[in-house]
């Protein structure tokens, strides 16, 4: 059999299978561009391994100069600078077919358990730990000045963000002046929403015009995006006010960034967890009312256990991640944390819906009926995990039962049996791409 009909013979698997073998090892041959050595049979023999793929001798050698080509193509494709904004041409969309969200648009009922009379505490700074309700309430009825209570909030960011190591950037002219914005408007009769005046943080992965976002990593600690994130910019239209950048674990991982471990308050001893550390924190230390995290594998929920706050990992696709750093394209989501759970459903309800800039935010309106009896709820929880649970399991377990002396109804779930660290292969390829260039420049 002559070269052309082995090759005719083979033609489709041998594509299917050079395409596989390209996109495992194509990045990891790339070096060898750079250093001007040939691959050889040997080098993919070596590949096979980590693929788990199994060729011929003859179509080893037949791809060689295959994969020189490719790879000359993939450096070309490198050269273009790619920044971390720019997400891929397909879109993830977590509804399943024919889900119908046309039923979903008419709920569009808001209703919070607004307080009726809320005292002023005999010292004032105190305000610091009320509620975002209570504290929205003192703002409206003008008990207290936006500027007054921002004030309260940057003197304690000063005093406690380096002992927590969960501040990263005071923005006090910016602070100060959207707070008198705030009592201007108040006096006039403009009453944006319940977080009209609230002093609250971000997690320095949004960026503001005019500061610096560092994304927890001494390679960015001066850099400015000037660009202003959609979430900063809908909170801002909601009458809230900006006093920090928070903390993070370095590139959105853990808890430790170039200013040191993000400190836990109730346990200063131990980190924070993270990644939206400071967020947890500072909120947390009574540093600011509310702040916003994101999550993409816990970083929200895993801060906000460990500090006691309450945080919010919304459904894909809520909040548009325009002005964040990417870390997974297709499981990235923006959430906030606060001291109650209320208090997120007020602050959600501002950060939702399209922007026209991230194509994957859905356009559903957020209902909430904060005074539904809690007779009438339903909670499900996953017994399984309850069961696996080894340390401090009576703390979960007393979770159950609170919910039950409350009148909640539980109601045990079950799942398929799948393993969830899957997610991570998808979480590593994606972070992997989205900081490709940072990695070949060896600037990590």
């Amino acid at each position: 059999m002559n070269k052309k009909s082995l090759l005719g013979s083979v033609n489709w698997t041998y594509l299917i299978l050079l395409l596989s073998l390209i996109l495992v090892i194509g990045g990891a041959f790339a070096l060898y561009l750079t250093k001007g050595q040939k691959i050889t049979a040997q080098d993919v023999a070596s590949a096979e391994k980590i693929a788990g793929l199994k060729f011929t001798s003859e179509e080893k050698t037949m791809m060689l100069n295959d994969l020189e080509e490719n790879l000359q193509s993939y450096k070309k494709m490198r050269d273009i600078p790619l920044s971390n904004d720019i997400s891929p041409a397909l879109l993830f969309n977590p509804l399943p077919p024919g889900f119908d969200l046309d039923k979903y648009r008419s709920r569009t009922e808001f209703i919070y358990d607004e307080p009726r009379e809320v005292s002023l505490p005999e010292n004032l700074e105190d305000l610091a730990f009320y509620t975002v309700k209570e504290l929205a309430w003192l703002i409206k009825n003008r008990r207290i000045s936006s500027e007054f209570l921002t004030r309260i909030y940057l003197e304690r960011l000063k005093k406690y963000g380096p002992k927590l190591h969960c501040l990263v950037t005071l923005t006090e002219d910016l602070a100060l002046a959207q707070a008198r914005k705030a009592d201007q408007e108040l006096a006039a009769g403009i009453y944006r929403s319940p977080l009209h005046g609230l002093p609250y943080g971000l997690k320095d992965l949004f960026s503001v015009k005019g500061y610096p976002t560092t994304w927890g990593s001494p390679i960015y600690k001066s850099r400015m995006i000037e660009e202003n994130a959609t979430v900063f910019e809908k909170l801002t239209r909601s009458g809230a006010v900006l006093v920090a950048k928070l903390s993070m674990g370095e590139m959105a991982w853990g808890d430790v960034w170039f200013g040191g471990l993000t400190r836990n308050p109730w346990e200063p001893n131990q980190g924070s967890s993270g990644s939206s550390a400071g967020s947890a924190s500072a909120t947390a230390a009574g540093l600011v009312a509310f702040a916003i995290g994101t999550e993409t594998w816990g970083s929200i929920v895993s801060p906000s256990t460990r500090c006691g706050t309450s945080g919010l990992r919304p459904t894909f696709g809520r909040v548009s991640r325009h002005g964040a750093m990417a870390l997974s394209w297709s499981m990235d989501k923006i959430g906030p944390i606060a001291r109650s759970a209320e208090d997120l459903a007020l602050i959600f309800r501002e950060m939702i819906g399209p922007d026209s800039l991230d194509h994957t935010v859905v356009d559903l309106p957020f209902s909430y009926h904060g005074q539904e009896e809690l007779k009438n709820i339903k909670v499900g929880y996953l017994k399984s995990a309850f069961d696996q649970v080894k340390n401090n399991r009576e703390k979960y377990l007393a979770v159950l039962e609170t919910l039950r002396s409350l009148g909640v109804e539980l109601v045990e779930v079950s799942l398929p049996e799948i393993n969830p660290d899957i997610i991570s292969f998808i979480l590593n390829a994606e972070a992997a791409a989205a900081f490709d260039e940072l990695t070949r420049k060896n600037l990590d």
